[in-house]
């Protein structure tokens, strides 16, 4: 990892906690083993949106999770979810694939509000039982559809706010309407 990334993750959490700590209680935190998400407890009295080491495609990812969880989800470990790791069968891929597709489309918003590549993941590193070679088309094209839809449909507040945050900081533009132009999102600008 090249110092610019530290960078950018760093700018990323003070961004994030600057934006939402105070209206939702919520804090980014960088250098987790795994993703996570932990609700307020009686140990820390604020959530923690976790994201994986000091990647910033995981604090993206992680980010649009929290975003499209609702005020019940949000109080859950993990929004509530089910996660089966590496090694998922061809089934647990498919039902991966399902419910990621919103995700990964939110985060493809927030990269493209930065100014970074957005990548499919299919978050199974281990896929020999899955026989999976890297995304499916179904997969791709669930997320292009979800992208179009959040542009044409609108964001959420919090997800509409950290839009317009990262453009701000990362672009000196706080229009979010070129960031969502249905058109910057297709198959083809997949990688």
């Amino acid at each position: 990892m090249n110092s610019n990334q530290k960078v950018c993750d760093k700018r990323l959490i003070k961004l994030f906690n600057r934006t939402f700590y105070q209206s939702h209680n919520t804090q980014l935190v960088g250098g987790g083993q795994e993703p996570e998400y932990i609700p307020a407890d009686q140990k820390v009295d604020h959530h923690r949106v976790i994201f994986t080491h000091d990647y910033s495609a995981s604090a993206l990812h992680e980010i649009a999770h929290w975003c499209i969880a609702g005020e019940v989800r949000r109080q859950q470990h993990d929004y509530g979810y089910w996660y089966i790791p590496d090694g998922r069968s061809v089934s647990e891929q498919a039902n991966f694939e399902k419910v990621e597709a919103k995700s990964q489309a939110l985060e493809w918003i927030f990269t493209q509000a930065i100014g970074c590549q957005f990548r499919v993941s299919i978050d199974n590193l281990d896929n020999t039982a899955s026989r999976c070679d890297g995304p499916s088309e179904r997969f791709k094209t669930n997320i292009v559809s979800c992208a179009k839809h959040y542009c044409e449909g609108g964001l959420n507040d919090r997800a509409l706010a950290w839009v317009a945050v990262l453009m701000s900081e990362y672009s000196n533009n706080a229009d979010v309407s070129e960031c969502l132009d249905s058109q910057r999102y297709s198959i083809n600008a997949l990688s």
